[in-house]
């Protein structure tokens, strides 16, 4: 085994790498850019090496820096994690150059399978099933839109070159062709180097399945079946789950039998999948091969009892493979959600910032085979959820790198308690400071058509109106009530503490007269007082954030300790309810709310107020008479919905637009996003040109309205 392990990536999977080597008694090192230099996997490691700055091709994707950190740190052997470089052939080729064992495939393998064109080759040659399509070397716009034409209407446009949705364009339609192929082109030479194309036939509501296979250097092959990804957004997966629904018997054995000759025929070594498309008729075809760990290899560890990154490890360094196809076995089921900083209410685009705020499920390791038994004997001991996660509160999640925030894991005896489970660990999450797509995961894995396991890649495309945030939803009573009492609380505790620090719904403003913090001043009291009778104060709320009516709320009392006051609180409608809290463990509030108890997250952000109870979200600002707005003025222009790289302008001034005409493409995330004007207009000013750098809400575009 090796000695000092350099992880060549960040975020969950460098830290999952760095807990299993050390495990094992592997040192780790690890390296960062600018943007990471506080970031988990940093923390984790033995030692870390900057290796520049924030871009990833200045850093994660540059090969000389990551090698030169290999020097400094000693590394006998480099694990490049999942994305950056973990299928770069001459990355694997410069570690062997260097004396430095790269843990992946031979350069050979991921050369082979990089190249989309060369991988369905050598799999015909292998008798794998393929869709019919287009993999040749004439990439001219009219043979690529000849060929296209030939399967017929629709097509789907794939980078040669990539994986992961990144220059990946459904074509339905003839008139469509030439601007879907210009931007799957842009978006694949920008993530992988190389704008080569090819074409494939549409397959009409395919699920996608893959199988993890494993091979070692000494000619021992094995899979460990097979996971359904089946339920994507943008070409990108949202939830994973092992086994596949109904897959199994023949089905399974000859999809297995596949995916271990697709390894042999390159002469595979190490982690890889391959992935298919599966019909509803039950014919399948492959679609390409990742050279790599998988983000959703969690679940095929849950329900084989096994650990892939240990297993990398151990034949990276000349083991055999751990385990024979024989003893490898599928106990229970597990479903993975991936928790990303991202806005489904406003087409995914990704949100930035820091994290304020982040609760997590709570988490164990993977279930042995005994512990897995246990739990299927109906003992009941374990949570049966598994997080792998990168990020801690005050973490940022930048404009630079993929945002996801974790991966919520799931397992259970059946694929019912598995998504039972899963439902409970979203409700439990707790996400301020970036929008994240908790309430939208909770909502698909609790959907009927996803627990009937009925699937296909653009399910979530289809169903979107099913799936929209419960923060959408008005207020209840009990939530205003909660919230008021949150402020309130805050006010009194500000006034004990003689307006110092924050409260409880409190994000730093003190309010009062500036009296040197005398905490006996009666200027500094905020709980209205009054000689003869109890003092009424009302607290203004805009439930959701900005744009929203404010709401009215008459708050008495303020009885009992700190920390643990009981008010009265008279809603909208003229109920009137009583609200008493108390702290408990974890940071969170025993609040009863007329006798019932409940468990509540207070989180505030200056005058932002976010309710964490009962499993949903709700987000309030606080109005005081005479504040100014934090809203963004939005009219008379396109803005940068977050920070990125303008790719091209596809407008000019002078032009008239149309409402949802292309105007302009931003690069961000990895992905790119076509912004469109929001009503019929003349372009007044284009502000940014192609290559430039634009921060959120940045105006990019003004326009004019169009006359009447």
């Amino acid at each position: 085994m090796f000695k000092r392990l350099l992880i060549a990536n960040r975020g969950e999977i460098a830290c999952r790498v760095i807990r299993t080597a050390r495990r094992l008694g592997v040192r780790c090192i690890a390296v960062y850019s600018d943007a990471d230099e506080g970031a988990l996997h940093v923390a984790m490691a033995d030692e870390a090496y900057r290796i520049g700055p924030p871009p990833a091709r200045e850093s994660y994707l540059d090969v000389e820096a990551i090698l030169g950190a290999a020097a400094r740190g000693r590394a006998d052997a480099i694990h490049p994690g999942y994305g950056f470089l973990s299928e770069n052939a001459e990355f694997a080729e410069a570690c062997a150059a260097g004396g430095v064992v790269f843990v992946g495939p031979p350069a050979g393998a991921i050369r082979a399978m990089g190249s989309k064109s060369e991988a369905k080759r050598l799999m015909a040659e292998a008798g794998v099933p393929l869709v019919p399509g287009y993999h040749g070397t004439d990439q001219s716009p009219e043979r690529l839109r000849r060929e296209a034409e030939g399967l017929g209407w629709p097509v789907l446009l794939k980078a040669s070159a990539g994986g992961g949705g990144r220059g990946m364009r459904a074509v339905e339609r003839a008139e469509d062709f030439d601007a879907a192929l210009a931007g799957a082109r842009r978006e694949a030479a920008a993530a992988f180097g190389d704008d080569s194309m090819l074409i494939e036939r549409y397959v009409a509501e395919p699920r996608h399945v893959e199988v993890q296979v494993f091979a070692d250097r000494h000619g021992n092959f094995v899979h460990l079946f097979e996971r359904d990804c089946s339920a994507q957004r943008r070409h990108q997966k949202v939830i994973e789950e092992a086994p596949a629904p109904g897959v199994e018997g023949e089905l399974r054995a000859a999809m297995c039998e596949a995916a271990t000759a697709a390894a042999r025929a390159i002469g595979y070594e190490g982690a890889g999948t391959v992935e298919f498309l599966l019909d509803r008729g039950g014919e399948f075809w492959f679609m390409e091969m990742n050279t790599r760990l998988q983000v959703e290899h969690p679940v095929t560890e849950l329900v084989t009892g096994t650990d892939l990154v240990e297993w990398q490890l151990r034949v990276a360094s000349g083991e055999p493979v751990p385990l024979t196809q024989d003893e490898i076995a599928i106990r229970g089921h597990a479903i993975e959600a991936r928790l990303y900083a991202e806005d489904p209410a406003r087409g995914f685009l990704p949100s930035t910032g820091r994290l304020v705020h982040l609760r997590l499920p709570e988490s164990e390791p993977g279930p042995s085979r005994e512990a897995r038994a246990h739990d299927e004997a109906g003992s009941g001991s374990r949570t049966g959820v598994r997080v792998d996660a990168g990020v801690r509160t005050g973490d940022s999640v930048s404009m630079y790198y993929d945002p996801m925030i974790a991966k919520v894991v799931a397992w259970g005896p059946s694929r019912d308690s598995a998504a039972d489970r899963l439902a409970a660990a979203l409700a439990a999450t707790e996400v301020v400071g970036v929008t994240a797509n908790s309430d939208f995961l909770h909502a698909l894995v609790t959907h009927a058509r996803f627990r009937a396991a009925d699937l296909h890649t653009r399910f979530i495309e289809e169903r979107m109106e099913d799936f929209s945030p419960t923060n959408a939803d008005p207020p209840t009573g009990e939530d205003l009530a909660v919230a008021a009492w949150a402020v309130a609380a805050g006010d009194d505790e500000r006034s004990a503490r003689g307006g110092a620090g924050d409260g409880v719904g409190d994000g730093g403003r003190t309010g009062g007269i500036d009296d040197g913090g005398d905490p006996w001043s009666p200027w500094n009291r905020r709980d209205h007082w009054r000689m003869n009778g109890r003092g009424e104060r009302i607290v203004r709320l805009r439930p959701g954030g900005d744009g929203g009516d404010i709401v009215e709320l008459v708050v008495r009392g303020g009885e009992g300790p700190t920390g643990a006051r009981r008010y009265e609180v008279r809603l909208p409608s003229g109920r009137e309810t009583s609200v008493r809290g108390a702290p408990a463990a974890g940071g969170r509030w025993e609040v009863e709310l007329d006798g019932a108890r409940q468990s509540v997250t207070f989180v505030a952000e200056g005058e932002r107020l976010t309710v964490f109870r009962g499993g949903r979200r709700r987000a309030f600002v606080r109005h005081e008479p005479g504040a100014v707005s934090g809203g963004l003025e939005m009219a008379g222009g396109l803005t940068a919905p977050m920070p990125g790289r303008v790719v091209s302008v596809l407008v000019e001034p002078g032009q008239s637009v149309r409402e949802g005409q292309a105007v302009l493409v931003l690069e961000a995330m990895k992905m790119e996003h076509t912004l469109i004007a929001p009503a019929d207009g003349t372009v007044e000013e284009v502000r940014f040109a192609p290559g430039d750098l634009v921060d959120e809400a940045t105006e990019l575009v003004v326009l004019a309205a169009a006359a009447g």
